[in-house]
């Protein structure tokens, strides 16, 4: 599972690092990155719920899977032939179509496939694996962008049309991948499984949890927008090209550091209380955003604070992503675990969709400032909810 996560963050997150300076020079608003972003995040979401119950109910998970991973990949190819904004929204919402449909499915079968007193570990080694290919995709990005820059005095776009269909390769080797290497639990499949009455029993503790992750997730937007903040902030000084370029890089500085805490922070949480983590983590994303509302205050163009503000952002997405799947495979059994994964994935897509389309919005209408400071007060907000939960499950 990490080595076919591996090559799709790889491919996307090529086209992730190179999308905000594509969509600069087709002349796209600064809003359609926010929107483009939010409603991908929010038809991935929706998504989620849909496919977690459908493989509790078939019960054949590996290839419900592998047809996600399938589509992400594919889907890569309307960045390449888009001359507007909205050929992007399309290609995105199809890749995340299949994104949100595999992943709560794939969760479950990981949270199927280790112990609990090693679930943490397990969530966060296989965060380390998907994050390697998130600090592959940016850097060969970069680097193709650098070759091919030659071919933009001719047409400006060709260069990232280019790059776009490079990933195309390992996003359809992820599919490839997983379908030969991974050997699925077999498990029988529930076909009385209801949806809303599943939803309905889930236990109250974990609809608690969902309070503060929805919360949370209300401020947490799309990590495009802080390339695009890096471009904006760096581009004065260094130009349009060569901000785009620093900017990718410090992405990889971020997914580096996510890498490098995901499978610490996993470790860690097996020995304490994950809830509690994941609220130190929230903390840590609202100080994150408000450096970056710093750094408009003050129109900052150093590369230093950047990347520190970048390896933050690493740090807080490795308590998000892998303390989430991990607490709710810890309250949700086995039987019912891919609807759960599913709810938690539309909490968390919802609240991006909001995040990335009122930053966009904010961004455009009003400042930067706004866009993050708001973004930072529902982060703060959901960090103490959290910290209110994971108080009580410690002291019970």
């Amino acid at each position: 599972m990490s080595i076919t996560s591996f090559l799709s963050d790889a491919s996307h997150e090529m086209a992730t690092t190179v999308l905000p300076g594509f969509l600069t020079i087709i002349n796209a608003p600064p809003s359609a990155l926010g929107l483009i972003e939010g409603i991908a995040d929010a038809t991935s979401s929706f998504v989620k719920l849909w496919g977690g119950w459908i493989s509790d109910r078939v019960g054949d998970r590996k290839r419900l899977t592998a047809l996600g991973y399938l589509l992400t990949g594919a889907a890569m190819v309307f960045f390449a032939i888009a001359a507007h904004w909205i050929v992007v929204l399309v290609g995105r919402m199809i890749g995340w179509f299949g994104r949100g449909f595999r992943g709560p499915i794939r969760d479950a079968m990981l949270a199927d496939s280790v112990e609990h007193e090693v679930r943490g570990k397990a969530f966060g080694f296989h965060r380390f694996g998907d994050t390697l290919g998130a600090i592959v995709g940016p850097l060969l990005g970069v680097a193709l962008l650098e070759v091919w820059q030659p071919l933009s005095l001719l047409d400006p776009v060709q260069p990232f049309r280019n790059v776009f269909l490079i990933t195309l390769v390992p996003g359809i080797l992820s599919a490839v991948a997983f379908w030969l290497m991974v050997s699925e639990k077999r498990r029988t499949g529930n076909r009385q499984l209801h949806f809303w009455g599943t939803i309905r029993s889930l236990p109250p503790r974990f609809k608690q949890f969902l309070v503060g992750a929805g919360i949370f997730g209300a401020g947490d937007f799309a990590p495009t927008v802080f390339i695009l903040a890096a471009i904006q902030l760096l581009t004065p000084t260094h130009g349009l090209a060569r901000a785009s370029q620093l900017a990718g890089l410090m992405y990889v500085v971020r997914n580096t550091t996510y890498a490098l805490a995901s499978l610490p922070i996993g470790a860690l949480s097996d020995r304490m209380s994950r809830i509690v983590l994941l609220a130190l983590g929230y903390c840590l994303a609202a100080c994150t955003v408000m450096g970056f509302v710093l750094a408009f205050v003050l129109s900052s163009d150093s590369i230093v604070l950047l990347c520190v503000l970048f390896a933050l952002a690493g740090v807080f997405m490795a308590f998000e992503d892998t303390l989430e799947g991990a607490i709710t495979a810890d309250f949700i059994a086995s039987e019912t675990r891919g609807i759960g994964m599913g709810v938690l994935g539309t909490v968390n897509g919802v609240g991006d969709f909001l995040a990335s389309a009122l930053v966009g919005v904010l961004w455009n209408a009003v400042s930067p400032v706004a866009g993050f400071g708001v973004a930072a007060a529902a982060m703060l907000c959901g960090a103490v909810i959290m910290w209110r939960v994971g108080r009580v499950d410690t002291s019970a």
